[in-house]
């Protein structure tokens, strides 16, 4: 079963885009590829049960298992030692990233405290969008009383547009609410 963000691309965002942009061919449209999830744990260092409360909350946001990441070097003003855990991240395609941005967009957004929009500056030149959360919280699947602390996270959505303005239009397909 499609999850239903993905029939809404098939039907409405693909036609709208192709209205739009004029493409001659259906592979030069832009789609979602995926969405990557990452959570750094500055607190690791110190306690080394930080690091599975966020792989614990990011399993719940996510609906699949993160990847520990590890430091790459050596910090001593950090005391970070190389391949320490210090985060953990996640890739969602296809059924899993469409339900999560379904999520993201419809429920979690909404809930984010003295939110107004997302920013429209933070594409990158090659059609990809990131933001940040300051709280898991804002997630229904994370249940306040049993978190630990309050953790923020980088969602990053990469597309396959070739400029800003047709990542814009397609993220604002999903109905990504972007400021001016």
């Amino acid at each position: 079963m499609a999850a239903r963000l993905q029939e809404t691309y098939e039907k409405k965002i693909r036609p709208a885009l192709q209205e739009k942009f004029s493409y001659g061919n259906t592979n030069e449209m832009p789609k979602l590829v995926k969405v990557v999830i990452n959570m750094g744990v500055g607190d690791a260092v110190s306690d080394n049960k930080a690091v599975d409360a966020a792989v614990a909350d990011m399993t719940l946001i996510a609906g699949q298992k993160p990847v520990i990441t590890r430091a790459k070097k050596s910090i001593a003003t950090f005391k970070l030692r190389e391949d320490m855990p210090i985060g953990c991240k996640v890739t969602l395609r296809k059924q899993r990233m469409f339900e999560f941005v379904d999520r993201l967009v419809n429920i979690a957004l909404p809930r984010v405290r003295d939110f107004r929009s997302l920013s429209a500056k933070c594409f990158d030149n090659g059609g990809n969008y990131s933001l940040g959360l300051k709280e898991q919280i804002v997630f229904p699947e994370v249940n306040y009383d049993k978190i630990d602390k309050i953790r923020g996270m980088d969602i990053t959505f990469v597309t396959t547009a070739k400029t800003k303005e047709e990542a814009k239009a397609l993220l604002v397909g999903f109905n990504m609410p972007f400021g001016k």
